[in-house]
């Protein structure tokens, strides 16, 4: 699959252009489409590949392209790309099999990074989950709960007042649990929490 396409669909022309013109100088080959419905008007002539999408679009989310491509049974690995960044949107983009969640602005290898990881087969998934368990596993009782909170899209005074203690020192745990998981953001650490849940 190193020769597929990166699909980029996103309403914004200028945002369009940058990232083909980042993939194309990456060596990758691009195909910009301007909303979910033109992707998938072309999707049955469409290369395999990869998609790029902007979650919050005017015609259709990239949330309901991706469900609309799930009952199509279009399996090409999604990744989705906001500059809205709520917690709960990113779990529920990773529940419906969103491969990746970047925020903006993001860096560029970031990006580049994720693609090439979704095109490669997924030969180390169980590694990679008992890896992840092992990771979890070793927070402590209160670094799991305000984990918990964290993935449920809850702010920090909220976690604080249902777990009775300051705002401050949930920051503290959430800073110890980015730190033990090694998660570089939000949508890596919602990942990993994903990834081990049935």
């Amino acid at each position: 699959m190193t020769e597929s396409v990166v699909h980029v669909i996103d309403d914004d022309e200028a945002m369009r252009e940058s990232l083909a013109f980042l993939l194309d100088t990456a060596g990758l080959v691009a195909r910009t489409y301007d909303s979910a419905p033109r992707f998938l008007e072309a999707l049955d002539a469409a290369p395999a590949g990869v998609i790029v999408t902007d979650i919050r679009m005017p015609e259709m989310s990239g949330l309901e392209l991706v469900r609309r491509l799930k009952s199509r049974g279009c399996a090409y690995p999604v990744i989705m790309i906001t500059g809205h960044g709520d917690v709960p949107l990113a779990v529920e983009a990773m529940k419906a099999g969103v491969v990746d969640f970047l925020e903006k602005p993001f860096e560029e290898d970031r990006l580049l990074a994720a693609i090439r990881t979704a095109q490669s087969p997924t030969i180390a998934e169980d590694p990679e989950r008992e890896r992840v368990r092992a990771v979890l596993d070793s927070l402590s009782p209160r670094e799991h709960e305000v984990l918990e909170g964290v993935v449920e899209g809850k702010l920090n005074k909220v976690i604080a007042h249902e777990l009775g203690i300051s705002p401050r020192t949930v920051e503290v745990y959430r800073a110890n649990v980015m730190s033990k998981t090694g998660a570089r953001g939000l949508s890596e650490l919602i990942r990993m929490v994903l990834l081990i849940r049935p």
